[in-house]
């Protein structure tokens, strides 16, 4: 099951609400690369309110998606990260130490418009 990528203005919207699997999350980091440079959005919101709990591939294919979206010149902000999988991506020496967050997706994307500002 693919999930669904949405553009707004120059931003695209993410909200993930399956269950992420190793083929899930490949093919999202494969669909969002590929949006990012069809649109060329210069900002992505990532809501991952209904992830429950993450892998550690799940949490590297993750890093790894917010890294290549900044190397294609979008700025990537997760919102509604679970506390177990908090824990789990600081266990797996995933930091996100650069990547904004926000609790919900309407404040994600005022803390996307506020980072694209900067």
């Amino acid at each position: 099951m693919r999930i669904p990528i949405l553009k707004l203005h120059n931003y695209l919207l993410i909200s993930i609400q399956i269950e992420l699997d190793d083929k899930s999350a490949i093919q999202f980091q494969e669909d969002l690369l590929n949006k990012i440079h069809q649109s060329g959005a210069t900002g992505v919101v990532i809501d991952l309110t209904s992830v429950d709990i993450i892998d550690s591939f799940i949490a590297k294919v993750l890093g790894d998606v917010v890294s290549m979206s900044d190397l294609m010149g979008a700025k990537v902000v997760l919102t509604g990260i679970q506390p177990a999988v908090a824990i789990t991506l600081m266990d797996l020496g995933i930091h996100l130490r650069d990547v904004p967050t926000a609790l919900n997706l309407e404040q994600g994307l005022i803390r996307l418009q506020q980072e694209l500002e900067e």
